[in-house]
Order: C-alpha cells, then sequence, then structure tokens
C-alpha cells in the first residue's frame, strides 16, 4: 500500500476533531517526507485542517462551517505525556464548566507543576499556573475547582456573591472523600483561597472539617472579598471583608 493510501485509510478511522501530528500515523521513521507531503495535500483538498506547525485535524463541517476541535484536543500533549498525566485544563473553559460564567475565551489556561512561559498556538493563547499539589487524573477535578474559588474576581461576567453562591452548590454536591481530599489539597493554596473555601465549609455547616483550613491563617490577615457577605453568613470568622 502507498504512504499516501495508509494514510488517507487511518486518517478515515480517525474520529472527528482529532488532534493528530504525523508520528501519530505509525509510519517509518524513513518515510517522514512523504508522510507530510501527504498530509499537506490532504489539507489542500480540504480532508483534514492544519491546527498549527505539524498539527493536524479531521474537521466537522456543520451548515454554520467547520468547528474547531475542543480546548483539551488542542492542548492534549500538554496534559500528558507517555500517558502521564502532567497537566490539566483549567481557567476560562473551566469556569463555564462549572456554570460560573457562560463566556468563552480564547485563553487556554492549563496547571503544571512547573513554571511556563505563555505561547500561542494558532487562534489560541497558551498560559500556565503553577500548582503545587501533585497533578492525579482523580484530583483533577478538585484541583480546578480550588483554582476557580482562587481566581473568583477573575471569572468574567460574574459577581462575587453569585460566585460564592454556585460554590456552594458545587461544594455540597462532593462526596465525603473528596470533600476531605479538596480540604487537604487546599492546605497548598494562597491564604485567601483558604480562608474563602473556609467560610463556604462553615455555611455548609462543615466547621469540624474546615479546622485545618482554619489552623493554617494568620489570623491577623484580612481578606478584601466585596460581596462575598451578601452569600456568606461566615465571612467575619474568617477575616473576609
Amino acid at each position: 500500500m502507498k504512504v499516501s493510501e495508509y494514510i488517507s485509510f487511518v486518517i478515515d478511522r480517525l474520529p472527528k476533531g482529532y488532534v493528530f501530528t504525523y508520528m501519530d500515523l505509525g509510519v517509518e521513521v524513513n518515510k517522514k517526507e512523504a508522510v507530510i507531503k501527504s498530509l499537506n495535500r490532504m489539507v489542500v483538498k480540504g480532508k483534514i485542517a492544519k491546527l498549527s506547525k505539524g498539527k493536524y485535524f479531521k474537521p466537522e463541517t456543520t451548515p454554520l462551517g467547520p468547528v474547531q476541535p475542543s480546548q483539551k484536543q488542542v492542548v492534549k500533549d500538554l496534559l500528558e505525556e507517555d500517558g502521564k498525566v502532567i497537566g490539566y485544563l483549567t481557567g476560562y473553559s473551566i469556569y463555564n464548566q462549572l456554570g460560573l460564567t457562560t463566556q468563552v475565551s480564547n485563553t487556554i489556561q492549563i496547571g503544571q507543576n512547573h513554571p511556563r512561559a505563555a505561547f500561542q498556538r494558532e487562534r489560541y493563547t497558551i498560559t500556565f499556573i503553577t500548582q503545587k499539589n501533585i497533578i492525579t487524573k482523580d484530583n483533577i477535578p478538585l484541583l480546578q475547582i480550588l483554582d476557580a474559588i482562587r481566581y473568583i474576581k477573575k471569572i468574567p461576567d460574574a459577581r462575587i456573591e453569585q460566585s460564592c453562591r454556585r460554590f456552594l452548590s458545587i461544594l455540597k454536591s462532593l462526596s465525603e472523600k473528596d470533600t476531605t481530599t479538596i480540604i487537604r489539597l487546599a492546605l497548598k493554596y494562597p491564604p485567601a483561597t483558604r480562608a474563602l473555601l473556609g467560610a463556604m465549609m462553615d455555611e455548609l455547616q462543615w466547621a469540624n472539617l474546615a479546622e485545618p483550613l482554619y489552623k493554617s491563617l494568620n489570623p491577623l490577615t484580612k481578606y478584601p472579598l466585596t460581596g462575598a457577605k451578601k452569600a456568606l453568613s461566615t465571612t467575619e470568622k474568617w477575616n473576609i471583608e
């Protein structure tokens, strides 16, 4: 089978919106040049689209035009490496997923254990936040919640009061195990995040669970968060103004 025929055969079996490189096609290294030429011809014909240098995807066409791949597909190489989790989606896409805002953004934010500079990937700006906890598949949903609490002031088109009420609903839905875990993970977050999480735990009458958070804070430090008092009756105890 010719290289071009093999490439077409493999791509036909990929799902729509799937992002791939020539290395994902299982072709011998010495045929790299032929593979890339074949892929570029397929781009010209519209069978596949180019996301960025060396990255392609199968476009899904709707009456409104072609649909871009999901943000997770766009940055999947930054989330997992050799089967190991190295990062997770956070920021704007998660605010939307958690029901904190309806806005979408061309900025994709990723949490990783090591600092990394922002860069551009086609129409997306990729930015990073440093996560001090070890990242695992199991704790990613909890880290995403904590990140959203940490950056509550930056959630677009959302009042702090409104966000606090939404967070209460999210926390209330957690299992007992996840509630214990999120408190442990929060201990590696900034004091303001710990204070707000603790105030919400108190509001849900989980004061005993929140005790480690309370003990971790400086009793003299104040945390300005205008609007939180409208949703939480526990802000005074946690020095939230």
